[in-house]
């Protein structure tokens, strides 16, 4: 039976349910842009009457609207798994790549639970022994990437609370880590801590900036 939608962001699942595949994994990463902290990805697998109305890009959700989305998936979910790459190897193969590994990470462990038969990604090529569709903006035109960027992003800001918790006055739990105007004014007054990406633009020029200081005195 069909679902409607009036997003039809089920159009790609139901394509493959009719054509006989049955566990569809949806992946999605959050935290490419952030200066510090790992970029985080989840693979998640729905079952064929799953529904959640309102159901999008997680980024285009409340918070709050966010917590309530990620238990419900998790409770309904086939399964679900995440990734993680953290930032020194980010700085080390750079973050396209970092993402993919991350994604690779999720997928390969859910396959360690249950069969999966196809892959969607958002806008992201993978190389695996399955196949996989990426889709441009899959985040809003697939159920099952959407649901994977909500459980994605919840993961990641819970990581960030709990940095704010030891380090309150950078303010994590308030810009995520994002290059904000007052995140780089609190890397310059309290300095860079153990989680920092190195080779980013902001933290990268921080850095020379007190070598050139250090040299000049």
């Amino acid at each position: 039976m069909k679902i409607e939608s009036k997003l039809d962001n089920y159009k790609y699942e139901h394509e493959l349910w009719e054509s006989g595949i049955n566990n569809v994994a949806g992946v999605d990463e959050v935290g490419r842009g952030p200066l510090i902290g790992p970029v985080v990805t989840a693979c998640v697998v729905l079952p064929h009457d799953f529904k959640l109305d309102g159901l999008t890009d997680s980024k285009k959700l409340t918070e709050k609207k966010r917590n309530e989305y990620a238990e419900y998936i998790k409770e309904h979910a086939i399964g679900y798994s995440i990734g993680i790459v953290g930032p020194d190897e980010i700085d080390e193969i750079n973050i396209y790549q970092a993402s993919k590994k991350a994604m690779i990470l999720a997928i390969e462990d859910l396959r360690k639970k249950i069969k999966i038969e196809h892959v969607l990604t958002d806008a992201m090529p993978l190389e695996l022994d399955i196949p996989t569709t990426s889709i441009i903006k899959g985040d809003l035109k697939s159920i099952t990437i959407s649901a994977a960027s909500v459980i994605a992003k919840v993961t990641r800001d819970s990581m960030m609370y709990e940095l704010d918790k030891k380090y309150p006055e950078y303010e994590f739990g308030k810009h995520k880590g994002y290059p904000t105007k007052k995140h780089i004014e609190a890397i310059k007054k309290y300095g860079l801590i153990d989680g920092y990406r190195k080779t980013y633009g902001p933290v990268e020029e921080i850095i020379k900036e007190r070598k050139s200081n250090a040299f000049s005195k």
